[in-house]
């Protein structure tokens, strides 16, 4: 079921249950789509025009975040296809500063062109690069002359001192980022120390996308509102700003022209005190049939307003929270079932025992019946992607001792 098309300019607010609501931005992100028995890059490029990004997050407790996202849409993939798409030519997606740290499809580089322009000049919050132009035009010639290169291939590991949440950045690194916030240099790959490998951007991106005319920005800000709706299907103007961080003065006229055009539906949704806007292409399913542990990176789940408003699902990372004042746990996944989120459980990968470690299970007041069983399925499909022999359940969480019967009857 789609949503009937309006005549553009005229505004006609389409009523939503929380249901439906729902169930339409479950479809756009692509839990309605037809598995693949072998996922291959027409599988990943499908998933990845839902998702419209893929947030990059450095933890590596159980999966890094990239990964997850296709994972909990593909089901067991090979990790290999990510990185051809991301990696070799001709690559489907690069990284950029998109939401967050971010892959994203090839041909949003061009619309990106306003936010380099802007880190050029005003400067990027974690570079603070501007003011040196000969640091910059010297480390811009280095990669130049010498190719591909990470920080430390250039300054030979200057000293870098962690202290609280980050690191003490050499000034190399400092330049790069500012370059590849500018769009002088792109990521042409990541290292196995998960370290950033910078090239000039006619060695990573298609020819074809760096000869695409930059649009205007206004232009720009309605592509990427218009993306954040096809991967919303139904969102309020936060929302919709928020997916490829955007400022409140760009989204709002891009929103207004897209109403304007009758991409964008008027919508109101129950429970919502916000106006929303539904776009026209999206689906309305009946059901879905979900099962998925998704990560706290996923697009279901990053806005967290968004989220307990669609599934009245409060959630919170609990990275950076000091372990005892943790409510559920360190790398806490949402467990999606059917339209809902019912559980959610603390999970490590215990590479060195083979080991899916749950170290904490706690499901909804409303979780099914069946919720311990079809959780034990997921985890277990879930061990086998990454290579792990077993799952193990600790005993904390109210869900633990019947996740842990579900896991040995399996």
């Amino acid at each position: 079921m789609r949503p009937r098309p309006r005549c553009p300019g005229v505004s006609v607010t389409v009523a939503l249950s929380r249901a439906q609501a729902r169930r339409i931005a479950l479809a756009a992100q692509g839990f309605c789509d037809r598995p693949h028995a072998v996922p291959t890059l027409r599988t990943l490029s499908r998933t990845l025009r839902r998702t419209g990004v893929l947030q990059i997050d450095s933890v590596n407790v159980l999966q890094r975040a990239h990964y997850m996202p296709l994972f909990s849409r593909m089901g067991p993939y090979d990790t290999g296809l990510l990185t051809r798409a991301s990696e070799r030519a001709p690559r489907r997606m690069v990284e950029y500063w998109a939401h967050a740290a971010a892959f994203m499809p090839v041909d949003l580089w061009p619309h990106m062109q306003h936010r380099m322009r802007r880190y050029r000049e005003r400067g990027h919050q974690w570079a603070g690069m501007r003011h040196s132009p000969e640091l910059l035009d010297a480390v811009l010639a280095q990669v130049r002359e010498r190719g591909a290169s990470t920080a430390r291939d250039l300054d030979d590991g200057l000293p870098r001192a962690k202290t609280h949440w980050g690191w003490n950045w050499s000034n190399t690194k400092r330049a790069l980022e500012h370059l590849f916030a500018t769009g002088e240099l792109a990521v042409a790959g990541r290292n196995s120390a998960f370290e950033r490998v910078y090239d000039l951007p006619e060695r990573v991106l298609p020819a074809q996308v760096l000869a695409r005319p930059v649009p205007a920005d206004a232009d720009a800000h309605i592509e990427l509102v218009r993306r954040a709706a096809i991967s919303h299907g139904i969102a309020s103007e936060p929302c919709l700003r928020d997916y490829y961080r955007m400022h409140h003065s760009h989204s709002r006229p891009a929103v207004a022209a897209l109403v304007e055009a009758g991409e964008l539906l008027p919508a109101s949704v129950e429970g919502w005190s916000r106006p929303a806007y539904l776009h026209r292409d999206a689906r309305i399913p009946r059901r879905i049939q979900a099962r998925a542990l998704l990560s706290p990176f996923d697009p279901v789940v990053w806005e967290r307003e968004r989220c307990e408003r669609l599934f009245d699902f409060v959630y919170r990372i609990e990275i950076y929270v000091p372990e005892h004042r943790r409510t559920h746990g360190y790398y806490v996944l949402p467990f999606l079932l059917g339209d809902r989120l019912v559980a959610r459980v603390d999970l490590k990968a215990g590479r060195r025992r083979g080991e899916l470690v749950v170290r904490s299970a706690h499901a909804e007041v409303d979780a099914p019946a069946e919720t311990a069983q079809a959780l034990a399925a997921e985890l277990a499909l879930l061990a086998g992607w990454l290579g792990l022999d077993r799952v193990r359940v600790e005993r904390r969480g109210g869900l633990a001792n019947a996740l842990r019967r579900a896991v040995v009857a399996q």
